[in-house]
């Protein structure tokens, strides 16, 4: 007999975590998963060292790799000091702090989000919760506030004196450092060339986490409180599926940082893990990825004077044999790694060196 949807939520609801942050996923939810594969490993952007170790302490105690990503970026979205993720983000335009997140679980294919999310300090445990408890994908703003309320999330002030003062120091002299455009700009923003933009737009910053655990499962997680100064209820690439993070238990997982809107058009995390399914390296299907980037990058005022984007976007994946990589349009950016060995900083590749 067909389930119908109250059947199956009551069942859900029994099932699932009833916990402020979501404990464990029980056996009932879970597929069979499959042969070990690579792992224990866990990977994160290079703001992700103590992630990725917290990460491989929580695996190693059996527990899903769900449970090890989301309480690795929890140290970085409850750190005051890191401005791009959580408590002491940097704020947008009307100096509010807006946070974004979404986890993806491997076993099941599922996955939840939280977008334009105020005064939660860690959106990675509201964002599991909605895949856990709701029939829904994406919870944003006023919403979402209001679910992670229901759970026992408890509102705080996350704008940080050192945040604010960043904040005002940009209001005082933003000028077109901004999210504005003029009204009678090129549509291309031909007369917007080269650096315009690019004190705007440095300002970003997230922290992805990928991981195997010790039954050969994977999970992913990205989190942030997005691109500095950004006008409110800006969402970029973070809280998507598909384009701030991907995974499927049989090839692996991908996810990125830097500017979202450059990630948001192509969806590059899905194309990632669809590259290395067609046999492509972790670091190739990365460098694929930001070619995409480069290639879809047609408005000249994110371009410099060669054509080259005046932004950096930078992705990180692993795949189900325990490869590992991370690509970036700019630079060597380093990613952090932790083979069940040792945690540690490996340059990424990258298309142009400044």
């Amino acid at each position: 007999m067909p389930t119908n949807r109250r059947t199956f939520l009551q069942r859900a609801g029994a099932a699932a975590a009833a916990v402020v942050g979501g404990a464990p996923l029980l056996p009932s939810l879970l597929k069979s998963a499959p042969a070990p594969a690579g792992g224990p490993l866990v990977i994160a952007s290079g703001n992700g060292l103590e992630a990725v170790k917290k990460a491989m302490e929580i695996i190693r105690q059996g527990n899903d790799a769900l449970d090890g990503v989301i309480a690795g970026v929890n140290i970085n979205e409850s750190d005051p000091n890191d401005r791009s993720v959580g408590y002491g983000g940097l704020p947008n335009e009307d100096g509010v702090v807006e946070l974004d997140s979404a986890v993806m679980h491997g076993p099941n294919h599922m996955a939840g989000a939280v977008a334009s999310l105020r005064n939660i300090k860690n959106p990675s445990k509201v964002a599991r919760l909605v895949m856990e408890r709701t029939d829904h994908v994406l919870l944003v703003g006023e919403g979402a506030l209001r679910f992670a309320k229901a759970h026992g999330f408890v509102e705080e002030n996350l704008l940080t004196d050192e945040a604010r003062e960043e904040w005002l120091k940009w209001k005082e002299n933003m000028s077109r450092e901004d999210a504005w455009l003029p009204a009678h700009a090129d549509t291309t923003g031909a007369d917007l060339i080269g650096e315009a933009f690019a004190p705007y737009m440095k300002y970003t910053g997230t922290i992805h986490c990928s991981a195997i655990d010790r039954n050969g499962n994977i999970s992913c997680v990205t989190t942030t409180s997005g691109l500095a100064w950004k006008i409110a209820g800006r969402v970029g690439d973070s809280p998507i599926v598909g384009a701030g993070l991907y995974c499927d238990n049989e090839v692996g997982a991908a996810g990125s940082t830097g500017r979202g809107e450059a990630n948001l058009i192509s969806c590059n995390s899905v194309m990632i893990v669809e590259w290395m399914r067609g046999g492509k390296s972790p670091e190739e299907a990365c460098l694929m990825a930001c070619k995409r980037v480069v290639e879809n990058n047609a408005q000249r005022r994110l371009q410099d004077e060669r054509g080259r984007p005046t932004f950096n976007v930078s992705f990180y994946a692993l795949n189900r044999k325990g490869e590992h990589g991370c690509a970036s349009v700019w630079d060597p950016k380093p990613y952090a790694v932790h083979d069940g060995k040792e945690a540690r900083l490996i340059p990424g590749a990258f298309l142009y060196k400044k």
